[in-house]
């Protein structure tokens, strides 16, 4: 693959849709909380629902999440504020579910170079969602930020990724939805960035991706193409 030996890549919003999981999630919650809910009123929930989320996205402390919403929308069962994180951590895992073509389209690339995942977010339910979805038998390396004490956008932990796969930065590429995190952050450990942006949202910084994609079979595509023109 032009000399590339691995690809990097990102887990919530690249390899798995963290907005479907917030919505089973929030299913969840009215099932546990709250009774006899309207179907009117189910829509201006959930999308509070994820502007709170959103809110405290990057922060593994989910507590503040559901207290904002049972404050704005009382339930009939308010759980209790010390039992809210443990809630969080058994259930939102369980949300994600994977693509099968995400499955495939990673293990085609893998037959031609090291795969890796670099994901910021808490051990538990990060290493959760990996196994739930079978990831983890896909990959070579995976780092979390909060196992290693390092966070994206910070190059170490791209660094560490890198070691563990023994390539160097010009022989790896990154992918990631993250515009700053991921491949700004990429960038600064010498990477090349793919920018995931499958919602084609505007890209308002300084950072210019090495390429765009809306899709991972853009990705796989784009892998082929290059193999075939080197």
């Amino acid at each position: 693959m032009r000399g590339y030996k691995a690809i990097l890549f990102d887990l919530d919003d690249t390899l798995l849709s963290r907005d479907q999981a917030v919505e089973k999630m929030f299913l969840i919650v009215l099932e546990k909380c709250y009774e006899n809910v309207k179907h009117s009123a189910k829509r201006e929930m959930l999308l509070k629902f994820k502007e709170y989320d959103n809110r405290c996205y990057g922060n593994n402390d989910k507590t503040i999440v559901l207290e904002s919403f049972f404050d704005e929308f009382a339930p009939n069962d308010r759980l209790p504020r010390n039992y809210i994180q443990d809630f969080w951590n058994t259930n939102f895992p369980h949300c994600f579910s994977i693509n099968q073509n995400t499955i495939n389209i990673v293990n085609a690339i893998k037959m031609h170079v090291k795969v890796a995942i670099v994901t910021n977010g808490s051990t538990h339910r990060q290493k959760a969602k990996i196994m739930n979805t079978n990831l983890n038998s896909c990959f070579d390396v995976i780092i979390i930020s909060e196992e290693v004490g390092i966070s994206k956008p910070d190059k170490r932990i791209f660094n560490l990724a890198l070691n563990k796969l023994k390539v160097q930065p010009e022989d790896a590429l990154f992918v990631g939805d993250d515009i700053e995190k991921d491949i700004g952050g990429c960038q600064n450990a010498n990477i090349k960035g793919i920018w995931f942006n499958p919602h084609k949202n505007k890209n308002d910084t300084k950072i210019k991706p090495y390429a765009e994609i809306d899709s991972l079979d853009r990705l796989f595509n784009y892998f082929m193409n290059q193999t075939q023109s080197y």
